[in-house]
């Protein structure tokens, strides 16, 4: 098993490497575009099946975790999440005003050198964006909420006249607010939806067993198909990182007018990634930050072929879960969230990406302006999901303090690089606060292990990850628990879901011993009901 992790691991990095190198090398035969369609094609099945993926690994990986948690550690550790989100995403925006701020990469002689940008502002404003956040967090349809969520459009209405003080006639374009759907999954409402659910779960109990079971079968299903899968991430990464290169227009010209830009973001979200998150893991679990991300480096090689937190899920989870040993009912909370809330590389990103399109005009921001941003961009940046980032976000905190949104299409020449930078940086925050969760709700985890529920939970989950592992099935395991619960059956008893507690592994029985046993939990169970 090592060796084949080891091997997964190497074929990973090996194909973002080779797509690099295969890039820069077909480039210069000016292929056609259905050659970059053919050399792309595979990147684009491998994306459709991983996000196909998405939905069902979300709802059973959420629902499965808390239902195997107390109602009151479920607060706690969200709670816990929710601030250390919140916390990372403002000092990567923080860091990143700060090196711009100093570095100045936004020189006014780029302007001539990269022409007139041709991205129209956008109406949405940052309290747009934020509301449309809360409205998507309570859907109205759950079942519409898997394939569209909310946006608010400002819908142009019929020009009005007005007159200014000095008598002239302009002409102003009104527009209306709307809410509309787009065709994008909404995350956070089947995040949200599905917490509640697991959590309700949790409450109910024995009650609760059968449909507790299904989600745990159905996450182990998806696991299982990933896990198969996993051989198909390095062609499907070479395939997209190469016809990325490929796809560059002007790739020399732009490059060296934008490099002191890329430095900038580069420099920003290494110190990001190198000092700040790992000084807050160390400071917060005593323990090695670089330890642990020797163990996510799978997930980082595939963050950055991907350009996907989404698409990086269950590599994330596999790589926490087997290489760090994390309890998954942080993993499979902590993660689907972050996934979709969190982007401290994208913040700080944002941040860069505003204050040099200002200096390229030569226009000098207050520190009003700067506080604006970094607010702007950390309220901002949890709208932009977990697929490959776009402008949208970007250009609502150029409109909210007042610059050109035109000239962000000039940085689209390299945001293929930075986007997949950027998007490691994401999946490494989101990581090292699954790993700073963990420790800080280890002992109330440990504590919840002692309900007898709970802990029969996790044993089935054991056999359904370990099916090689000597231990009862378990259909065995619920014969065994019948047993135990005929030979301790109160005569007051006066519920039919009493608590059971799991028989210890024994031998799995013969054909006929295994009769006898259905036999005899019949017979229980019937007596039971009549003692109700």
């Amino acid at each position: 098993m090592g060796m084949k992790k080891d091997l997964l691991l190497v074929l990973t990095i090996e194909s973002v490497v080779l797509g690099v190198v295969l890039g820069f090398v077909i480039r210069p035969f000016n292929p056609s575009n259905d050659t970059i369609s053919l050399i792309g094609f595979p990147g684009e099945i491998f994306m459709q099946i991983v996000e196909m993926m998405i939905l069902p690994l979300i709802m059973s990986s959420v629902i499965s975790a808390l239902a195997q948690v107390r109602a009151r550690d479920a607060r706690r550790i969200g709670i816990v999440t929710i601030i250390y989100y919140m916390t990372t995403t403002f000092l990567s925006t923080f860091t990143g005003i700060i090196l711009v701020s100093s570095i100045h990469p936004g020189d006014p002689e780029l302007i001539h050198e990269l022409g007139e940008g041709t991205l129209e502002n956008t109406a949405l404003s940052t309290l747009d964006t934020f509301l449309d956040q809360i409205r998507n967090m309570f859907p109205e349809n759950i079942i519409q909420a898997t394939f569209q969520q909310v946006q608010t459009e400002y819908m142009p209405i019929k020009p009005s006249r007005l007159r200014n003080a000095t008598a002239n006639i302009t002409t102003e374009v009104l527009h209306k607010q709307s809410l509309t759907y787009t065709n994008e999954m909404n995350v956070l409402g089947l995040i949200v939806f599905c917490s509640g659910f697991g959590i309700i779960l949790s409450i109910l109990g024995d009650q609760a067993r059968l449909m507790i079971n299904f989600f745990i079968v159905l996450d182990a299903i998806i696991m299982r198909w990933i896990s198969a899968l996993m051989w198909c991430y390095p062609i499907g990464i070479l395939s997209l990182v190469c016809k990325n290169i490929i796809d560059i227009d002007n790739l020399t010209e732009t490059a060296q007018a934008l490099a002191m830009y890329v430095v900038t973001v580069i420099c920003g979200l290494m110190i990001h990634s190198l000092l700040t998150l790992p000084l807050l893991y160390f400071l917060v679990t005593k323990k090695s930050p670089f330890a642990f991300m020797t163990g996510m480096l799978q997930a980082l090689a595939t963050a950055f072929g991907t350009a996907s937190s989404g698409a990086t899920l269950p590599v994330t989870f596999r790589a926490l879960e087997e290489n760090l040993k994390i309890d998954r009912r942080v993993t499979r909370f902590v993660l689907p969230l972050g996934a979709t809330i969190t982007m401290d590389g994208t913040a700080l990103y944002e941040a860069v990406a505003v204050i040099f399109i200002a200096q390229l005009h030569n226009i000098k921001l207050s520190l009003m302006d700067l506080v604006t941003i970094s607010i702007t961009t950390t309220v901002a940046s949890i709208g932009s999901g977990s697929v490959p980032a776009g402008l949208d976000t970007i250009v609502i905190v150029l409109t909210t303090v007042g610059l050109p949104a035109k000239d962000l299409s000039l940085l689209l020449t390299v945001d293929w690089l930075l986007d997949r930078i950027r998007t490691s940086v994401n999946v490494l925050g989101d990581s090292f606060g699954a790993g700073i969760i963990h420790h800080l709700t280890r002992s109330s985890l440990l504590e919840a292990d002692t309900d007898d529920l709970i802990r029969q939970i996790r044993e089935d989950i054991d056999i359904l990850n370990n099916p090689h592992q000597d231990t009862l099935p378990i259909s065995h395991h619920s014969v065994q628990s019948t047993i135990q619960k005929k030979n301790s059956i109160p005569m007051q008893t006066t519920h039919i879901y009493s608590k059971s507690a799991r028989a210890s592994f024994a031998p799995i029985p013969n054909e006929e011993e295994q009769k006898a046993l259905l036999t005899e939990s019949i017979a229980v169970n019937t007596a039971e009901t009549h003692i109700v």
